[in-house]
């Protein structure tokens, strides 16, 4: 489904990908792995079309994302949890998972809620809270339930587990166990594979930008 083909990407004079490549299958569920600079989130933001490789390609059910803009990566069932959270400070809970929800009029707002609340159903009781007053862990979830909202197809986990307690680590590795053996493929990128290495069916290391081993083939 996503393939990422031979990705250069440079952030001004800084070369952030080198060459990169890897695959994620339908429903699979794929880790990459590297040290914090290695150049996970340099990935997920070009899948996203933050940044723009200056070689190689991404390509998403054979189509080269190339050619769509960022605002068109979303409708295509790609969701996106970044490792800053990214939510609105002053949105409530729900109004920040249906964000993405409400640009992709394909989706039908109520039946994505629905789902959200049953993987994560302890967010029913904060979903008119303001987002400044959670705590970081609790924004971490409303972040993998914005993701999720919106992600019919793909999910891309930018350091779920980083910062968090254990008791909410615990926690968001359930949520995303849950989504083993779904129609929903996920591409989670972390330092180390502590809280989900018996989850993925693949793995691929990265380090400077480039592959240096792991069993994704």
């Amino acid at each position: 489904m996503l393939q990422v083909e031979a990705v250069h990407v440079a952030i001004g004079s800084v070369v952030a990908l080198r060459g990169l490549s890897l695959n994620v299958a339908d429903g699979a569920m794929v880790g990459l792995v590297g040290r914090n600079g290695a150049g996970k989130t340099s990935l997920m933001r070009a899948i996203m079309g933050h940044l723009n490789p200056s070689q190689g390609r991404i390509r998403f059910d054979g189509q080269d994302l190339a050619a769509l803009g960022p605002h068109q990566r979303a409708p295509l069932g790609i969701g996106y949890m970044p490792e800053d959270r990214g939510l609105v400070p002053e949105l409530t809970v729900e109004e920040n998972i249906l964000i993405p929800v409400w640009a992709n009029r394909k989706l039908d707002p109520g039946q994505r809620l629905a789902l959200v609340y049953r993987v994560l159903p302890e967010l029913l009781e904060m979903k008119h809270r303001r987002a400044l007053l959670l705590s970081g862990g609790q924004q971490k979830l409303v972040a993998l339930a914005r993701a999720l909202a919106v992600g019919t197809r793909l999910l891309l986990l930018d350091e779920p587990f980083e910062g968090v307690a254990p008791a909410l680590s615990k926690r968001l590795a359930e949520a995303i166990a849950a989504l083993k053996g779904t129609a929903v493929a996920v591409l989670i990128a972390q330092s180390d594979l502590n809280h989900s290495r018996r989850l993925v069916d693949a793995e691929f290391v990265i380090e400077r930008g480039a592959n240096v081993g792991g069993n994704g083939g």
